[in-house]
């Protein structure tokens, strides 16, 4: 999110001025906190380096929010914008015209990107066969590669490579595939493709969107080889949130109709369908359940003419990037296990034929057999392996954190420690006239606060790592009138002297200041306005 809408708007917190501040006003604050960190002002080295680090800071955001057309866009988009914005063109002035002009160059970018962008794929499959082996044969049976590179050539056009190639048995083939697709219209869009291989063919296809819910494709292919010709129809639409049907319709040489469903929720996925061509039939189905962000199980089965199997199994994802899985398969085609390795858009995939016979001890075995491995595993080797990278990986982040923390906390306090002289003096002045001097200032975080009421002392001292003094920079926020007052709608830990110290957390300002020699305080919420004194802040 921007930081503009996101509420934080840290250039104005700098300079403690109000989102709708005047010129003037911007300039009256600049020359305020000048007068303080400029290091003309300043003779001892360390001090000369703190105040330059902070003048600078304070000379960025008079100089983005005294041009119109950059306040413009840091209101709009924050700094990220800003950097966009030089980009644009003199003659934007409104605020629209501005915000129209950054998403152009936005989307602009991002076609940039997306056009630079190529997107390989591929997979390895490679059949073992058990029984083969201890015949006397070799172990490989049959192998196939395949590989396609996606590249989007235009904002509305994408073209792919493709290639496979075969051995089973001794027996090889290969084709090669070469695809365009151009989006005609934001509801349709036309696909032409040419194979040529042992199967040599030209086809086209267009995809319409015909309602919100529906969508239509058809297509037409035509044999290099023997000239026949295949028609396909399908129709798709939308049944529920998370389930869609639809039909496909197939007239050739192989002629065939199906119709199939599919449902995918949060941890849930199920399939189906049911296909009659002119020499077989078919039904399948799948369901997958995942059980973690990590690891999901499967069923599946197949039934038909030609094939009648079920397959068990599950995965589980190992990295960013990689997943694997087993599957057990039992059908008429003999017992298999199947193990896959996806990596990004790289598949490796190794079936094992373990027996061609349906013999019900070695069906018994390989279903046990690894099942007890993969639970052993998990529980002894897996588990405490990822549980320990976890921790590291935490720690790391909370390394990391902390010192962030540390050193934001340093730099409030030397931002404070120049505020000192100022913010002294001011406090001297409030208490000769009976005027508002703050006593305390806590910024931090919420549960702190909560939990600070009810510990003991030494619990106190851990809870104020979460805790920062801002009485300093308060009391130097004191105008002459003896009012202090922080605007709504900005985050306080943008103000000099602050930080935030419990990043993503709720944080909460608690002052404790007197006024007329009355005692008072008041806690605020961070982007909650802060007015005092008033009375009813009264102890």
């Amino acid at each position: 999110m921007a930081e503009g809408e996101s509420g934080e708007r840290e250039l104005y917190a700098l300079l403690n001025i109000s989102p709708e501040a005047s010129d003037e006003e911007i300039r009256r604050a600049y020359r305020q906190w000048a007068q303080i960190y400029h290091p003309d002002k300043h003779q001892s080295p360390q001090m000369k380096d703190i105040a330059t680090e902070n003048f600078q800071r304070i000379c960025d955001a008079y100089e983005i929010l005294t041009d119109e057309r950059k306040r413009q866009i840091y209101d709009l988009y924050g700094m990220e914008g800003l950097k966009s914005g030089l980009e644009l063109g003199p003659k934007l002035n409104k605020a629209e015209e501005i915000k129209e002009e950054l998403e152009r160059l936005r989307r602009h970018k991002e076609e940039e990107k997306v056009s630079a962008h190529v997107r390989p794929t591929g997979s390895i499959l490679a059949n073992f066969s058990l029984p083969q082996f201890l015949s006397g044969g070799g172990i490989v049976r049959g192998m196939m590669m395949s590989s396609d590179v996606q590249s989007q050539i235009s904002k509305r056009s994408m073209i792919a490579f493709g290639g496979n190639l075969a051995v089973n048995e001794g027996t090889g083939t290969g084709d090669a595939t070469a695809l365009l697709k151009h989006q005609i219209s934001p509801v349709a869009s036309i696909e032409v493709m040419a194979t040529a291989g042992l199967r040599s063919l030209i086809g086209v296809q267009t995809s319409h969107q015909i309602s919100l819910h529906s969508t239509a494709i058809s297509g037409v292919a035509i044999s290099l080889t023997d000239g026949s010709v295949n028609l396909s129809n399908a129709w798709t639409r939308q049944l529920s949130e998370t389930s869609t049907g639809n039909i496909q319709l197939v007239l050739g040489e192989e002629s065939s109709i199906a119709v199939g469903w599919q449902k995918k929720d949060e941890k849930t996925s199920a399939s189906g369908d049911i296909k009659f061509s002119t020499s077989s039939f078919g039904a399948s189905g799948s369901y997958t359940h995942h059980f973690s962000s990590k690891s999901h199980g499967r069923l599946a089965g197949r039934i038909g003419s030609r094939a009648l199997e079920f397959e068990i199994g599950g995965g589980r994802r190992i990295s960013k990037f990689s997943t694997i899985r087993m599957l057990y398969t039992l059908g008429i085609q003999g017992i298999f296990w199947r193990f896959e390795l996806h990596r990004g858009g790289q598949k490796l995939i190794l079936p094992v034929l373990l027996s061609e016979d349906l013999d019900l001890l070695v069906a018994s075995g390989a279903l046990i057999i690894p099942s007890s491995l993969y639970f052993f595993l998990k529980k002894f080797v897996l588990k405490p392996y990822f549980l320990k990278r976890e921790r590291r990986k935490s720690l790391e982040k909370m390394e990391t954190l902390s010192s962030q923390i540390r050193q934001a906390r340093a730099a409030a306090e030397k931002a404070q420690q120049l505020l000192q002289l100022v913010s002294d003096r001011k406090k001297n002045k409030q208490m000769e006239i009976g005027g508002l001097v703050i006593k305390k200032a806590l910024y931090g975080s919420r549960k702190a606060f909560a939990k600070r009421k009810n510990e003991t002392a030494g619990a106190n001292d851990e809870l104020g790592s979460q805790i920062l003094d801002v009485t300093i920079s308060l009391n130097f926020l004191v105008n002459e009138s003896g009012q202090l007052k922080l605007h709504e709608g900005i985050k306080k830990s943008g103000i000099m002297g602050f930080c935030d110290l419990c990043p993503g957390e709720p944080m909460q300002l608690l002052v404790e200041y007197s006024f007329g020699g009355k005692n008072y305080e008041v806690s605020v919420d961070d982007y909650a306005e802060l007015l005092v004194p008033q009375e009813n802040h009264m102890i």
